[in-house]
């Protein structure tokens, strides 16, 4: 699934178009049916932000388009005229370019999507106290691995960096928010935010750990583990020795 730094860099290329009246074509039958382009087309595109895992874009009229990728969609920017082949989701076409919107079943014509998440871990800057707070707030239970990925918390991680901000950070996926102190919390988040703008500046495949199962570890050498994890089984990646639980032994 597209994490918040993905949607931080899709905003960036939809800049090209802001400032101008787009075309607007919804090609994909089933994004036809949201009227989405009758409504839109001609406007002015006032302004692009991604928020979370949500792409916000204002038009003109006190419009404002959410989008979300779910697990497959993307934004491209191509010059007007490009070729292309298949139906995308959404088409909006300005002077020189087009931004195209491949697989991309959420658009929703207003920003009630947005309303219910916690803060960006990509805001300038980030607001970790309130992230730290809505943490606070969840059951003591609950395993901080799967907190991380609740965008009502925090919005914007993904698997991938929360695997990789657990890691760095130290800190295993299974400890219980009742036995992790504010500080690692921090420090964890903190992660996740160096870690996502290091990505949006410059990307790259390159993990320590996520997707890493049965390799050795990029610190110890230790092998890497992974299982799914909370109620939407989401594969967790960590290392046994870097990131043991305080009662745990690795048994090396």
């Amino acid at each position: 699934m597209p994490e918040g730094d993905a949607l931080h860099r899709a905003a960036r290329k939809l800049q090209v178009l802001v400032g101008q009246q787009v075309g607007v074509e919804t090609p994909h039958p089933r994004a036809a049916v949201s009227r989405v382009a009758e409504r839109l087309d001609g406007r002015k595109l006032l302004g692009v932000q991604a928020v979370g895992k949500n792409l916000l874009l204002s038009f003109e009229g006190g419009l404002v388009l959410r989008s979300h990728l779910r697990m497959t969609g993307r934004w491209q920017v191509v010059k007007t005229g490009t070729r292309r082949v298949g139906s995308p989701w959404l088409v909006l076409r300005g002077g020189g370019h087009e931004a195209v919107l491949w697989n991309g079943p959420v658009l929703d014509l207003s920003a009630r999507g947005t309303l219910r998440l916690g803060p960006d871990i990509l805001a300038d800057p980030p607001d970790l106290a309130r992230m730290v707070a809505n943490l606070r707030r969840e059951h003591e239970a609950r395993e901080l691995g799967d907190a991380l990925l609740d965008q009502r918390i925090v919005a914007g991680i993904g698997n991938i960096w929360k695997a990789e901000s657990l890691w760095h950070a130290q800190v295993s996926p299974w400890r219980r928010l009742a036995d992790v102190t504010d500080d690692e919390l921090r420090t964890v988040l903190g992660q996740a935010t160096r870690l996502m703008r290091s990505s949006l500046e410059e990307w790259s495949d390159s993990r320590a750990v996520y997707r890493r199962a049965g390799r050795p570890c990029l610190r110890c050498a230790t092998t890497i583990r992974s299982r799914g994890q909370g109620d939407d089984n989401r594969t967790a990646y960590w290392c046994p020795r870097c990131q043991r639980l305080p009662d745990e032994h690795t048994g090396q």
